[in-house]
């Protein structure tokens, strides 16, 4: 179930602040599979402008952070933004790339998208076993005059390492002191009911394949596979659609400064019109590169992204991140990351 996206890189090539002579090589890349889809997209505008191309495999963020440990990718991908410790001890140098939302979704016979309102208590006990059926009372409470069945709720969570399962659960923890204390947060948890599918793409598809389910996915793919996603209640006592303002109302007032490589968790933010699950997702490099070459074609690529990417986010319902934002980006770069004679990478 996994996808891959690939850029081929060409030679002789002027990108962005960086002048490159690039050789024949491949950009390779892995992790999450939350911001896919407008990678994807990114990938193949790239392509078009500049023939180049990048190899992308959405493994999970906890396949992504293992490989580029290993040096195994030229970059590494995660919702699940590293600490400080962590990006210390293996010399990797975090920066977000774009904002999104994670959104929950349900296959029930008569519910539309959007319809369905649901609030973190109830979300915490469907998701721990608590409420087993579609008809209990406190789903029937949130949405009266809704014809809900008295179905057996199936539970689909992922399987993988999942930056969108830290999110998830994050949010969770937030807002139910019993899943808290009984499942906690991370990537991967001990899960009290339900079956796992691996990667976005693996949940959307049993999503839509079983009857009476409930799930969680990117909000692309809720879209991309006509899944229904519901309506959550926000920190503000709102019910809220997902949509790309909902996001950037979540996101509008982090200070990407407060935390060791931009790693700021979006969930639970204040704001009447704040969607509840909002992240960002990262990519990881090496501060000391072993390849250069291919360094500056990663960087070169997402730099690429960041003047020219927004509106294709936009229209996948992602949040590009401000130009504010991604000038403090690419100014890092310049010294933080470094070839292994001490260098500067991106100049």
């Amino acid at each position: 179930m996994f996808k891959h996206l690939v850029l081929k890189i060409s030679t002789g090539v002027v990108i962005g602040a960086a002048a490159l002579t690039v050789h024949a090589a491949n950009i390779t890349g892995a992790g999450a599979s939350f911001p896919y889809p407008v990678y994807a997209k990114w990938a193949d505008q790239y392509k078009q402008a500049t023939g180049n191309q990048v190899n992308y495999q959405s493994i999970g963020s906890g396949g992504g952070q293992q490989q580029i440990i290993a040096k195994t990718v030229d970059f590494g991908a995660s919702d699940d933004p590293m600490k400080g410790d962590a990006l210390e001890k293996n010399g990797l140098f975090q920066f977000p790339a774009v904002i999104g939302g994670t959104v929950a979704v349900v296959n029930v016979d008569g519910i539309k998208a959007g319809q369905l309102k649901l609030s973190g208590a109830v979300l915490a006990d469907i998701f721990l076993g608590k409420v087993t059926k579609w008809d209990d009372a406190a789903i029937k409470a949130l949405n009266p005059g809704v014809a809900l069945p008295g179905k057996a709720i199936i539970v689909v969570h992922r399987a993988d390492g999942s930056g969108t399962t830290f999110g998830w659960t994050n949010y969770l923890s937030k807002v139910s002191p019993a899943w808290k204390s009984q499942v906690g947060e991370g990537k991967a948890v001990k899960w009290p009911t339900g079956q796992g599918g691996k990667g976005n793409e693996g949940v959307a598809a049993y999503v839509r394949q079983l009857k009476n389910s409930i799930g969680y996915v990117e909000y692309a793919y809720a879209k991309q596979n006509n899944l229904s996603w519901t309506q959550l209640e926000n920190k503000d006592g709102k019910f809220v659609q997902p949509t790309q303002a909902a996001f950037a109302a979540a996101a509008a007032n982090a200070d990407w400064k407060s935390a060791p490589g931009m790693g700021v968790v979006l969930t639970d933010e204040p704001g009447a019109q704040s969607w509840p699950v909002t992240s960002a997702t990262f990519i990881l490099v090496h501060k000391v590169q072993d390849k250069p070459a291919a360094a500056k074609e990663v960087l070169a690529f997402f730099d690429w992204a960041f003047k020219n990417g927004g509106k294709s986010a936009a229209a996948l319902d992602y949040v590009p991140l401000p130009e504010a934002v991604t000038s403090q980006i690419t100014a890092l770069w310049k010294t933080q990351i470094k070839g292994a004679d001490g260098s500067a990478i991106w100049k």
